[in-house]
């Protein structure tokens, strides 16, 4: 009971500090992945490397989240919560220096440690909520993804303009976001120094095994294929465009406008989802959405790839905020929804990362991109299944 009491106290004393803490890591989570997007040509370019080399700049982070997610938990565990994300934070913050430096191989450097800290922040935060917030899940998970999704947007917009200011460059364009991340650490300090203490559940977390989860499977499948529809779109959505006729310019506004349709999608739908008794209407839709937005990419009709681009944006701001609250919404505690979150988005990273690859591949193979759209048509038939069997009111260990 005094354990109680003190958690009570600890987190009225920190709430307010926790919220904003929180808002702030989240702020950083994308801002280092988008902001490097629209600098690729100017990068590349003034390096002298080829698109081949340029482009493990976008597929490292992702194989770091593949990789480091599954042994975040862990590392949580022993370090503690708070400390672990404040590390992380400041791993984060190296990155982005290192990155910014003139060179290939700190290019590199940076990016992997970027993809490191990302990593612990995409595992940590979902739990963290769950620990801290547990009757108020669906609206801060709201506001986590819809302060990571804007700061995203914000930085892919802004990093050009940057980049034209005097003496700024790309590497300045990169480097001024390590502002935000100085401000989440000298916020997120306070938590540091005044840990909520943890309940005694190791016990619990050890007879669950996520691995042997039919219900685990089931969130880790949808995790990975909305991220491959996600990113997959983000890398090639632009070259259908063009392949229909559209100018770059117009290709690039027509991507803006998927980015900005996910937005408020990312709030909602942990919101209503938090309200509802299962899920499984917001999992087929999301699967719905996918599906009839990448119908009308056979279309070169302007009308119609205005529609597909926001259903498809609609369907990534719903697959990814969905997937979050399945982390917290299939676990007992934020212990198991880290296992959670660290095994699904290993896996679907992973998948993420093959995503482009493989649809890529298949137009160089076929040369048309009417094959690979069918893929995209499968996949999205294949989270319409997951997203109804992972909105079933099922916990984690059935």
């Amino acid at each position: 009971m005094s354990l109680n009491m003190e958690q009570i106290s600890v987190k009225r004393k920190n709430g307010l500090l926790l919220v904003v803490g929180i808002m702030l890591f989240a702020s950083t989570l994308r801002v280092p992945l988008t902001s490097i997007g629209s600098l690729v040509p100017i990068i590349r370019d003034t390096l002298g490397v080829s698109n081949t080399i340029i482009g493990l700049v976008s597929t490292l982070p992702l194989l770091a989240f593949a990789f480091v997610s599954p042994f975040v938990p862990k590392i949580a565990s022993r370090m503690g919560m708070e400390r672990t994300i404040f590390l992380s934070m400041v791993i984060l913050g190296l990155g982005i220096v290192i990155r910014s430096i003139t060179g290939i191989s700190t290019l590199f450097i940076g990016t992997i440690l970027i993809g490191i800290s990302i990593s612990f922040g995409n595992v940590l935060l979902p739990s963290l909520i769950k620990m801290n917030f547990p009757f108020k899940v669906g609206l801060m998970t709201g506001f986590y993804a819809l302060f990571k999704s804007v700061f995203g947007a914000l930085a892919s917009g802004l990093s050009v303009p940057i980049s034209k200011i005097d003496s700024f460059g790309w590497q300045g364009a990169l480097g001024i976001w390590v502002i935000l991340v100085i401000i989440s650490l000298f916020i997120w300090y306070s938590q540091v120094k005044n840990p909520v203490p943890k309940p005694e559940l190791e016990s619990d977390q050890k007879k669950t095994n996520m691995w042997t989860s039919f219900t685990a499977w089931q969130v880790t499948l949808f995790m990975g294929l909305q991220s491959l529809m996600y990113y997959t779109c983000l890398t090639w959505l632009p070259d259908i465009l063009q392949f229909h006729g559209y100018s770059s310019s117009q290709a690039g506004w027509i991507l803006s406008l998927m980015l900005f349709a996910l937005i408020p999608v990312n709030f909602l739908i942990p919101v209503i989802a938090d309200k509802m008794k299962n899920q499984k209407i917001l999992g087929a839709l999301t699967g719905a959405v996918f599906l009839l937005g990448t119908i009308g990419l056979f279309s070169a009709n302007i009308v119609l790839i205005t529609i597909s681009v926001i259903l498809i944006g609609i369907g990534c701001g719903s697959g990814y905020s969905l997937s979050m609250m399945f982390f917290t919404l299939r676990t007992k505690n934020g212990y198991e929804a880290s296992e959670l979150s660290g095994m699904a988005q290993s896996f679907g990273y992973f998948l993420a990362a093959l995503g482009p690859i493989l649809f890529g591949g298949l137009h160089d193979l076929i040369g048309s991109w009417i094959t690979p759209l069918f893929m995209l048509l499968f996949i999205a038939m294949i989270i319409f299944i997951t997203g109804v069997l992972a909105g079933r009111k099922v916990m984690i260990n059935n």
